[in-house]
């Protein structure tokens, strides 16, 4: 188990990911996969510019209807359809958002867990 102070860290150096780049929506809710035509995102999808995930392209992010930029978790995915494996921060994302994310990648082919932020006493964002 990690520390709290290493836990801390961790999540700090995510947040200055989504500080520093630049947020680009490329699949808006209710699009359809470019390869996929069956599935539909749920929410608006998309990657922080600038900065590189295991498949080459950029850091995928799922974009809540609240307004914010809160980080509140990540999605860990496995793809044996790709053979790969990424990391998928969500953004703004209300609980029953945050379950319709995890429902939907572990409905189209792959296997998800999600690991939630912990709660920040004294910090609301």
């Amino acid at each position: 188990m990690m520390e709290p102070t290493a836990t801390a860290d961790f999540w700090d150096y995510l947040d200055q990911l989504v500080a520093a780049h630049s947020l680009a929506i490329d699949r808006p809710r209710g699009s359809h996969h470019p390869g996929l035509p069956e599935i539909v995102y749920p929410l608006d999808y998309g990657y922080l510019e600038g900065t590189i995930s295991g498949d080459g392209g950029g850091i995928d992010v799922w974009l809540g209807t609240s307004g914010t930029r809160y980080l509140s978790a990540v999605i860990l995915t496995v793809d044996l359809r790709k053979r790969d494996t990424e990391i998928k921060f969500l953004l703004g994302c209300s609980e029953q958002e945050t379950q319709t994310i995890l429902d939907f990648h572990n409905d189209n082919g792959m296997r998800a867990i999600l690991v939630r932020r912990p709660a920040d006493k004294g910090l609301t964002k």
